[in-house]
């Protein structure tokens, strides 16, 4: 077989064959010739006038260890639509690029899995390359009628560099969350740029759009699509409702902290040594057990380990103020489960009064009965978010005013060593020669 047959076989390129193969130290050249006598400009207008014609090659899929270039000649001509000279279309390569069309179809198949520099060293082109190839395959596969028929929307931002840089990212809900647009920014202009793009008549059919607790996408949606329904995504009312529980733990820790200090200061000097034979085994230090019920009671119940399961079952047996918190978290958190979506006001209006009493409808354990182990619980109107509104950040009227007990400052000794420094820095060799002061 002829090295051309062989390469017209593998190559299979559209409107040309292989007339010469020529192995260089660079690698494999393949001559092309085209078979189309028309030019083509790469807005579709045709024409038999040739304006000037030059030799070019292109990049192709390598062949083993060795670069493939496709070369041909190349025509100019004058469209009388763009109003100037343009190089013809060929099948073969994207219009302005150095490369054919499978190349940078791996390129931007690559792009979607994996960092540029990678993929700059296994295809052994520049980063820039990979940065252009990308730019140019999204450019022509993204269609206009992505912006059509959207009813139901999801914005959230992206961040994709560091220094704090954000993509505005715009998805439809009704097919799949398939991302429609993405503007660089997450400022109220960035989403303003969108719903202009999407005009009046596609702005006034958005039926529901779902968005975090930013006052920026609100802002744009409130002045470009007024009648549109705007929702809080799971992740963020979540959230809200993971911050007031820790909050009530640092609460409960607190609270926990000064009983035992309290119950040290009654007990007097700590004895020192070994205890004497008989005496009862150590107390566990309570709000240390409490400070770490953390990830016990934010984690999703599925993903519970043995360990953090048995930290809720005793906060149930104790009744304690924190299993009530998590009861109201997860019967928040089934709201976004239910089946039905219709049974969602019904949920959402009986959510707080069970799940405060100690019985939610999705709680898997028995009802908690009878006072907490940490004191009064604070109320769960003040502590927990509601639907309508952000969780309130006020305290209960039981609850101190501060979080976290101030420490106590360190009584002056006058009788304690003074340290003497010198008048130059301080290194090791002059630390351990510092004299003490008696």
């Amino acid at each position: 077989m002829r090295a051309t047959t062989a390469f017209n076989k593998m190559l299979a390129i559209p409107g040309a064959h292989v007339t010469g193969v020529v192995f260089t130290p660079t690698g494999i050249v393949v001559d092309l010739g085209r078979r189309a006598k028309r030019l083509r400009c790469p807005c579709g207008w045709s024409t038999r006038a040739v304006y000037d014609c030059s030799r070019r090659s292109w990049r192709g899929l390598d062949l083993g260890t060795a670069k493939v270039f496709l070369r041909a000649s190349i025509r100019r001509l004058m469209c009388r639509r763009c109003g100037r000279v343009r190089t013809e279309a060929v099948p073969w390569a994207r219009p302005g690029a150095r490369f054919t069309r499978d190349f940078e179809d791996v390129v931007a198949w690559l792009a979607q899995r994996m960092d540029k520099s990678a993929i700059s060293r296994l295809l052994r082109c520049s980063w820039e390359a990979v940065a252009n190839i990308v730019t140019r395959v999204v450019a022509e596969q993204l269609d206009d009628a992505r912006l059509h028929d959207l009813y139901r929307i999801g914005v959230d931002e992206v961040s994709y560099r560091k220094g704090h840089r954000y993509l505005t990212v715009v998805a439809d809900h009704d097919r799949d969350g398939a991302v429609v647009w993405v503007g660089e920014g997450k400022s109220a202009a960035t989403l303003g740029a969108f719903y202009e793009q999407l005009g009046e008549d596609g702005c006034a059919q958005v039926q529901a759009v779902s968005m975090d607790l930013g006052a920026a996408f609100k802002k744009a949606t409130d002045a470009h699509a007024p009648t549109a329904r705007q929702c809080v995504d799971p992740f963020h009312l979540i959230a809200l409702a993971n911050e007031a529980i820790n909050k009530a733990r640092r609460w409960a820790w607190n609270i926990e902290r000064d009983k035992a200090r309290h119950a040290a200061a009654q007990a007097g000097p700590k004895r020192r040594g070994r205890p004497p034979a008989g005496s009862p085994p150590p107390t566990r230090d309570q709000a240390r057990w409490v400070k770490h019920t953390r990830w016990a009671l934010l984690k999703d119940p599925e993903h519970l380990n043995a360990s953090q399961l048995q930290v809720l079952h005793e906060l149930r047996r104790s009744h304690s103020v924190l299993y009530r918190c998590w009861q109201l978290k997860e019967g928040l958190r089934d709201l976004y489960r239910l089946a039905d979506p219709a049974d969602a006001p019904e949920h959402l209006n009986c959510w707080p009064g069970p799940a405060a009493a100690g019985s939610p409808p999705s709680s898997p354990c028995p009802r908690p009965s009878g006072p907490t182990a940490t004191g009064s619980s604070p109320p769960c109107s003040s502590a927990y978010p509601t639907p309508s509104s952000r969780a309130s950040t006020q305290d209960p009227p039981d609850q101190p005013s501060r979080l976290r007990t101030p420490q106590r400052r360190r009584p002056h000794r006058d009788d304690l060593p003074l340290l003497r420094r010198t008048d130059h820095p301080a290194t090791h060799t002059k630390v351990r020669r510092t004299a003490f002061k008696a």
